[in-house]
């Protein structure tokens, strides 16, 4: 075996350990559990730890989380998936992404601990991003789940408390084919003696009934949006919070879209519950909360390139994901016509994702996406003309990839106009690196 002294060459071997690259996902905690073992760690690592869970709006509850603790002075370690743009960005260290040697080091610790226990790409790496973490001694750890919950390698930790953002049918195949057994697969991070947000209004009751088993209690170690927490008003400039006795007039989130206030509302819930017990690491202000989220930046979410026209870059990648999207295109000042680049892998929901903007698309760019779960932009276009959708799609071009898509929708717009990417993290991937490496 080759020395591997870089991040890059550490990457291309844990690829290659698993059978289906990076694309590989095999849930269950087994081989994590062992491996975390052997790396001397413990079920309750040091520090306050918090799990994020849920289909939609994970990422930018994480992000927002942190901006939060780094407003009121607390030292702060974040880990998410994926990442766009380099693969340091999985975890950042007070807002800043994880140098390569911090990644190396960690990556030889899990190597050796591992010994003949074969790893998938995510569980590797979020071994090492603990690792990474841990050694930056945070003050709060935040923890994004990958996918699911009960069998995600970041449930190998115990965390003090979970945030649970929203359920929708996403990974059917693999979580389930409706909300109550993707909300039970997604409830498996609960643990007695948690704190536990959820920040739906309606749950699925699978949810309820886990948390209900573990013995946690509503207003005590439990908190559901529009019961123990509220959003009372809204204007285009602030909203306003309500919760256990108090309220917080806030600046709308620096993220945008109405959803994100949404998951706004959550993480306030999250950090006040943990305030209210003693357990959060330092003293929490209304100023600390808009300081957080009208700092908050998360690529990749609503985000706006300067162009010759506006171009928003988001990557929603569901049906629900997609729903939240068309509202913020709504909400969006007065526009001419709407282009849309759109790519999603093969076992996406396309013509759902797809019709959650019927109405609003004038014209479509269909972009191929490569690899194991990629879909080429043809197969697209046939599932959006299939006769059940017939005429509800103006599709302008099919492109091999997503920066082709975008280029070509960029070519064709006028003045007035706007262009929405969308659909994979993949597809967002794409547009962000062919801009930078012309930059």
């Amino acid at each position: 075996m080759n020395p591997k002294q870089t991040l890059h060459d550490w990457l291309a071997y844990i690829e290659s350990l698993h059978p289906r690259g990076a694309a590989g996902i095999e849930l269950g905690l087994e081989r994590v559990r062992l491996v975390y073992a052997a790396l001397g760690l413990s079920p309750r690592l040091p520090g306050l730890v918090v799990t994020v869970g849920g289909t939609n709006g994970k990422g930018s509850s994480v992000a927002m989380l942190e901006a939060i603790a780094l407003a009121a002075g607390v030292r702060v370690a974040a880990f998410t998936s994926p990442h766009l743009l380099r693969y340091n960005e999985r975890v950042r260290l007070n807002g800043v992404d994880a140098p390569d040697e911090a990644w190396v080091r960690a990556f030889v610790r899990v190597e050796q601990a591992r010994a003949a226990i074969a790893l998938t790409y995510f569980e590797f790496g979020t071994l090492a991003a603990l690792l990474v973490m841990l050694e930056f001694a945070p003050q709060l750890l935040l923890l994004e789940v990958g996918l699911g919950g009960r069998g995600d390698a970041v449930n190998v930790v115990g965390a003090d408390a979970v945030l649970l953002t929203n359920v929708a049918l996403d990974h059917v195949a693999m979580l389930g084919a409706d909300r109550e057994a993707i909300g039970r697969e997604k409830a498996g991070v609960m643990r007695a003696g948690q704190i536990v947000v959820l920040a739906e209004a309606e749950p699925p009751s699978s949810m309820l009934a886990q948390a209900k088993q573990l013995g946690l209690t509503a207003g005590q170690s439990l908190f559901q949006r529009d019961r123990e927490f509220f959003i009372d008003a809204s204007t285009a400039d602030s909203w306003v919070w309500r919760g256990l006795g108090h309220e917080y007039v806030l600046p709308q989130p620096a993220l945008v879209g109405a959803h994100q206030r949404d998951n706004a509302a959550g993480v306030l819930m999250l950090v006040e519950a943990l305030q209210e017990q003693g357990r959060w690491p330092a003293p929490m202000s209304e100023k600390a909360y808009a300081t957080g989220v009208s700092r908050v930046r998360h690529p990749g979410r609503l985000q706006c390139l300067p162009a010759k026209v506006p171009v928003w870059l988001d990557v929603a990648h569901n049906p629900a994901g997609v729903g939240a999207l068309a509202q913020a295109m709504r909400d969006l000042p007065a526009h001419g016509r709407t282009l849309a680049v759109f790519a999603a892998l093969a076992d996406k929901d396309a013509l759902a994702m797809a019709s959650a903007l019927a109405g609003q698309v004038d014209v479509w760019y269909l972009a191929s996406l490569e690899g194991v779960r990629g879909r080429s932009s043809e197969d697209l276009a046939r599932v959006l003309c299939q006769p059940n959708a017939a005429n509800m799609f103006q599709i302008a071009a099919t492109e091999s990839s997503p920066f082709l898509a975008y280029t070509h929708a960029l070519r064709d717009a006028r003045k007035g106009d706007r262009i929405f990417v969308f659909g994979s993290f993949l597809c967002v991937t794409d547009v962000l690196e062919q801009l930078a490496r012309r930059a």
